[in-house]
């Protein structure tokens, strides 16, 4: 019985991811081929917009009214049927306009972000009410969350549709992660029930719940230099999601790497970004231990650099070697800051107060962050690049692509320059054990 539980939620995680890697990596790819590369940065905002209130929203309605792995299950039905009707007005209007994609696709990713949270809880609930122990038994477990986003991205790539154009550049995406998010509705309901709180207990205010009350941590100087560059380092986590495949892709439009591999695969290099993060993951109880919080969040910092100005530097022939080592880099970059950052505030705040913490360093990060650093990307981007025949290629009088990864890079050069100086942290081996 234990085995299959384990295995069920197995099953649960791998559906959960793919349903994002079917499009997360490879919609700007899609976007720029309609037309609409100019409004990429404005899609991904999105999802960091809703992450501000959704799962918070959600979080209170299955504490209250409905059970988790049922509202896990309706969410990803909403988000499903949106996502497919995205497709299917994609599939019949040729030209998309932008207003409607992008109000099905806004549904799609309010009721898809909040799942995220809602089923870590539901595998924390059925694993502690089968007996196993959630901090050495759900790990292993939510691996296969990553290992399902990278085969939905492989999917994606190599499936063609009926005039033999990869899934990756057309709206078939939207189809295969609404298809899962509908698939995914159902098998939440066959899941052991997670029932709501009981009434007593101590109640929470709304402002709480929302994690505002954690904003009196900001009366701490320390902790209120990490939040804010939390916030701006934050601005850099979507940015590569968004428009490294449609950078890869660019190449196609060359003569030199038209015919390259990479250039006609670019989802399934990007994969090896993914692949990293799960090895990134196993480092960061070494290197908190060794380190501490500000080296390592330096580490992630330097390595963000590194990832764009590898991007900036590397190609789909020769330069191959750089675009992968930026991919490897990943990892470190992504983990080191994600997961260290939440580790650390967990280490530095009061019991009542951990939960409202998490979710102020979640809100700064995949909210506030993600989302002003999507739109500033967008400018970005369409600053340095132009939309030619479905693909962002280069703006050669002003440097081009190569010149907008050199931005990114210097942005997060001063980010942690400036970190290192402000924020004043001594580590012992002990603090971080």
């Amino acid at each position: 019985m234990n085995k299959s539980i384990k295995l069920r939620l197995i099953v649960m995680n791998v559906i959960q991811w793919a349903v994002w890697g079917a499009y997360l990596t490879s919609m700007g790819q899609y976007l720029g081929s309609v037309g609409l590369g100019s409004k990429i940065g404005i899609f991904y905002a999105m999802q960091g917009i809703v992450s501000m209130f959704m799962p918070t929203l959600m979080g209170i309605v299955a504490d209250k009214w409905i059970p988790a792995q049922k509202l896990l299950g309706i969410c990803h039905g909403i988000a499903g049927a949106a996502m497919t009707g995205a497709a299917a007005y994609c599939m019949t209007s040729g030209a998309p306009e932008f207003g409607l994609l992008f109000g099905l696709y806004s549904v799609s990713v309010a009721f898809y972000m909040p799942t995220i949270a809602l089923s870590n809880s539901v595998a924390f609930k059925i694993l502690a009410d089968n007996g196993f122990d959630t901090v050495k038994d759900f790990p292993p477990v939510r691996v296969f969350g990553t290992v399902g986003f990278i085969v939905s991205m492989w999917f994606v790539n190599f499936m063609t549709n009926g005039d033999g154009v990869s899934f990756q550049k057309t709206f078939d995406q939207f189809y295969v992660s609404g298809i899962l998010g509908l698939i995914m509705l159902v098998y939440c309901f066959t899941l052991p029930n997670c029932p709501c709180k009981a009434d007593g207990g101590q109640q929470q205010t709304l402002a709480q719940r929302f994690g505002l009350d954690a904003f009196k941590l900001f009366k701490n100087a320390n902790m209120a230099i990490f939040f804010v560059f939390s916030m701006l380092l934050g601005m850099a986590l979507q940015i590569t999601n968004s428009y490294a495949t449609p950078f890869i892709e660019h190449f196609a439009s060359t003569s030199e790497f038209a015919d390259t591999w990479a250039a006609q695969n670019p989802v399934a290099l990007y994969s090896i970004s993914q692949i990293s993060e799960t090895l990134g993951i196993l480092l960061i109880p070494i290197a908190m231990r060794l380190f501490g919080i500000k080296k390592v969040m330096l580490i992630a910092m330097f390595a963000w650099v590194i990832r764009f100005g590898l991007f900036g530097a590397g190609d789909t022939g020769s330069g191959l070697w750089m675009l992968i080592l930026s991919m490897i880099v990943y990892g470190v970059a992504f983990d080191f800051f994600n997961i260290s950052g939440s580790l650390y505030v967990n280490e530095n705040t009061s019991g009542e107060m951990r939960s409202s913490a998490q979710g102020l360093f979640m809100m700064m990060t995949n909210g506030f962050g993600a989302s002003l650093g999507m739109l500033v990307a967008g400018w970005v981007m369409n600053m340095y690049t132009i939309n030619e025949g479905g693909l962002m290629v280069d703006k050669p009088e002003t440097g081009g692509w190569p010149m907008a990864w050199t931005v990114f890079a210097l942005y997060a050069l001063v980010v942690a320059v400036v970190f290192a100086i402000m924020f004043k942290y001594k580590h012992t081996h002990e603090s971080n054990k």
